[in-house]
């Protein structure tokens, strides 16, 4: 596990953090030096076919050491972090040996991580956690995918008496600002199918999400002096008050979950003569989706109408789609990584994620692709951490699937 462990860390050092406002690909320059890191990285472990194009995609490709005929998979990973939270310099700590009690992150700012309110930690004791120092985010979210596809690839190529058929690898930028997939290059991957090692928990197998939008509501007011106001000003920010007030108020992420949509405010600024709010809009069920769009455009239209003016203006974007229509067609892909769990004890989870990942794009462009966990907790935050002992169980079942694979299609 220790080169698991040091590669992991390697990657972690290393600042990706995209940008949602920048419009250049990737968002942000940074994520080149992890994607140009991972290119030699793969040459040097005996990957083939290896390349990174004009927009930080990087793809490489294990040849088959079968002489019958295999369905090409891949395995898929992006490279930047969540842009809600710092990735600057991250410290790692290592906890060996966890043994359920609070762990301090970081003294002096009396950052603590407790199973009292993440208990998920209880579920780890006597593993290795790494965390941060609580000033950051850790990145596990996807460098632990990233490490685990490297290493499990490195082991197939130093243990060929595992058979497997031809086997492609890739890593993307922007997975985290909703673009991880727009230009990926499918034909090019040339794989039937493929994973994201892009989950949490141990034994987690996604082959749902949700369908997704992002809304922006522009209320514009109008400033006078307030002294003089009567009749007069406009105060946009109170009407963007009521537009959040519209809309049904138990309806959000903290109070959701399961297969429940929501409605999330994620970003607002204003001033009196305008103000800006950011939505995302979510549900697994495409005529619910579908239903919630009009709901919200309804709520800026029905305030318009009562201020008798229209002062509220949206724009609703669609970002992705539920994966299921696609993979359901071809839920063997899905037996197969069941399979491989269950062959290594590890009890699959299967359910529907609460977000998407770039699989769900991919499968919409030709290229059917559950999603398998990485291993990390708590991602986007500085309570991030992963156990040890997860990336390994997850390099495990990639090589697992490799094998598996190849079984099923012995003539």
């Amino acid at each position: 596990m220790q080169n698991i462990t040091d590669r992991f860390i390697k990657y972690i050092s290393i600042d990706t953090q995209s940008d949602p406002h920048n419009p250049n690909f990737p968002s942000t320059e940074k994520q080149w030096d992890l994607a140009n890191l991972l290119v030699e990285e793969l040459k040097e472990i005996g990957m083939q076919d290896v390349s990174i194009d004009e927009n930080a995609y990087v793809m490489a490709t294990l040849p088959s050491n079968v002489d019958f005929d295999v369905p090409t998979i891949g395995f898929i990973a992006h490279v930047d972090t969540s842009p809600d939270y710092s990735g600057t310099d991250v410290k790692a700590q290592i906890h060996k040996n966890y043994d359920g009690k609070d762990i301090v992150l970081n003294k002096e700012d009396n950052i603590i991580l407790s199973p009292d309110y993440f208990e998920d930690l209880l579920m780890y004791k006597g593993q290795t956690l790494i965390t941060t120092d609580g000033t950051t985010l850790l990145g596990a979210d996807d460098k632990a995918g990233i490490t685990e596809i490297i290493t499990a690839m490195e082991y197939l190529i130093q243990h060929p008496e595992i058979k497997h058929g031809t086997i492609k690898v890739g890593f993307t930028p922007d997975e985290e600002v909703g673009k991880g997939a727009h230009k990926f290059d499918v034909d090019k991957f040339g794989a039937d199918w493929a994973y994201t090692m892009d989950g949490s928990q141990v034994g987690e197998l996604e082959y749902e999400n949700f369908n997704a939008a992002g809304a922006k509501v522009i209320v514009n007011g109008k400033i006078v002096h307030p002294g003089y106001a009567k009749d007069k000003m406009i105060n946009s920010m109170l009407i963007a008050a009521d537009f959040i007030k519209s809309l049904p108020q138990g309806e959000i992420p903290q109070e959701t979950e399961g297969y429940e949509g929501f409605f999330h405010l994620h970003g607002m600024k204003g001033e009196v003569e305008k103000t800006e709010l950011e939505y995302i809009i979510r549900d697994h069920d495409m005529e619910l989706f579908q239903k919630r769009k009009k709901q919200f455009q309804a709520v800026g239209d029905k305030l318009n109408k009562e201020l008798g003016s229209n002062l509220i203006e949206i724009e609703i974007e669609d970002q992705y789609y539920n994966m299921r229509e696609k993979v359901v067609p071809v839920m063997h892909i899905v037996d197969i990584a069941e399979e491989a769990m269950k062959d290594l004890g590890i009890k699959p989870l299967i359910k529907a994620i609460r977000g998407g990942t770039d699989g769900s794009q991919l499968s919409y462009k030709g290229l059917p692709c559950p999603n398998i966990f990485a291993g990390g907790h708590n991602f986007h935050g500085r309570y991030e951490y992963v156990p040890v002992e997860s990336m390994q169980k997850a390099t495990e079942v990639i090589i697992k699937i490799a094998e598996k694979t190849a079984k099923k299609y012995l003539s």
